[in-house]
């Protein structure tokens, strides 16, 4: 165990190896970890477990560490496997110890592990005495699941956040002060891109009301990553600032080419940006990290998508960004769509139509060349990004 501070005991585990998370879905470069707690007072309070890939490991900490019979209560902030998935095996050894979570938690343990425990059904303002600490729940409906919820260690004034305020890294130490902040903060915005910002108007609001709860938060304590414990609000003060219509003034061009006619009007349309002294990048869709582009997208005022035209349609890597921009729900950016072709050219129209219905607000009508385009057709893309920049103002 490694104590987090007085009462408080860090039992998670650090996976190094794991380089994608939920399926495939998210890019892990830098591992990540299943951050578990054991809170020691009167009552010994479990907070949340590992994944069940890890239970045999983590059940020899628990023999070893704490001893099973000696938890007198578990507390499930959420119930995704990742945090909820050696529940089982504690309770097959304790089937009658209270855990203790949200209503929504409760019903969708019993879908994950077919039991009916000894739930204890908490909401926000709710308490637990422990001794000389106290338990105050937090619900975080939506946040980023149905059931999840946090947990405010009132005496140590440690907040267990569960998702909010975690990033997939496996460090050194579990401190964010003893870590690479540089990294860490990436991941952390990494991970709220990926994972939080479709739910950014419930985080701006949930943030107003746990300020309001005027809780004495000295440390936060994620369930992934780093634990939060130099002046730990910063990272809550980054929340409120990402969930507000984000953007770092720049664009983000993601675009995918077949014989690289495309790439070259990517390319020229960066250079009219730049000459505007917008800053840019470019992601060749097919070949660039899917994670890695949702952060820059969401980093972005200006999200410009290019491809060639296929079968009447666009190359299947901007079809899959494209579904990521309508899934993320991006809020307040501008966007364009542009592309080669060499029959129909139906590509660029796609594009532009589908980034509008995903809440895109489109600042320019598409630009599109047959073949390679030639040294005018360049010179017409820069003019296209220089057009840009002026409409992102």
């Amino acid at each position: 165990m490694i104590q987090v501070k007085d009462q408080i005991y860090y039992l998670g585990l650090r996976d190094w190896e794991l380089k994608s998370f939920h399926g495939h879905e998210l890019s892990t470069y830098n591992g990540s970890s299943y951050n578990s707690y054991l809170i020691k007072d009167e009552k010994t309070v479990l907070v949340d477990t590992v994944w069940n890939l890890h239970s045999d490991i983590f059940m020899d900490i628990l023999d070893t560490e704490v001893g099973i019979d000696n938890i007198d209560y578990i507390v499930i902030n959420h119930a995704e496997p990742d945090h909820s998935g050696s529940l089982g095996r504690i309770m097959e050894r304790r089937p009658d110890l209270p855990i203790y979570c949200s209503v929504k938690g409760a019903d969708i343990i019993r879908k994950h592990f077919h039991k009916d425990w000894n739930f204890r059904k908490v909401k926000t303002g709710d308490t637990l005495s422990i001794g000389q600490c106290e338990l105050v729940f937090v619900d975080m409906t939506m946040i980023h699941w149905p059931d999840s919820m946090m947990t405010f260690a009132k005496g140590p004034n440690v907040l267990f956040s569960n998702d909010a305020f975690g990033q997939h890294y496996a460090g050194a130490s579990i401190f964010e002060d003893e870590a690479d902040e540089c990294v860490v903060w990436q991941e952390a915005i990494k991970y709220f891109a990926g994972i939080l910002a479709p739910m950014t108007p419930l985080i701006k609001k949930k943030i107003a009301e746990i300020m309001e709860l005027k809780l004495p938060i000295e440390i936060i304590a994620p369930s992934h990553g780093m634990i939060w414990r130099k002046n730990p609000l910063r990272i809550v003060e980054k929340y409120a600032k990402w969930a507000d219509n984000y953007d770092e003034g720049s664009v983000a061009i993601v675009y995918d080419t077949m014989y690289k006619a495309t790439k070259k009007m990517a390319e020229a349309i960066a250079k009219g940006l730049e000459t505007k002294g917008v800053l840019c990048k470019l992601y060749n869709s097919s070949l660039s990290d899917v994670s890695d582009i949702i952060t820059e997208m969401f980093k972005a005022k200006g999200i410009i998508v290019g491809s060639c035209t296929v079968n009447n349609g666009t190359l299947r890597s901007i079809a899959g960004v494209l579904d990521e921009i309508r899934g993320h729900k991006f809020k307040n950016k501008v966007g364009a769509a542009f592309g080669s072709y060499g029959w129909s050219g139906e590509a660029p129209k796609k594009i532009h139509k589908e980034l509008e219905e995903a809440g895109i607000k489109m600042v320019a009508e598409p630009i599109s060349f047959k073949y390679q385009p030639e040294e005018k057709e360049l010179e017409a893309c820069i003019q296209f990004g220089r057009d840009f920049a002026d409409k992102m103002k």
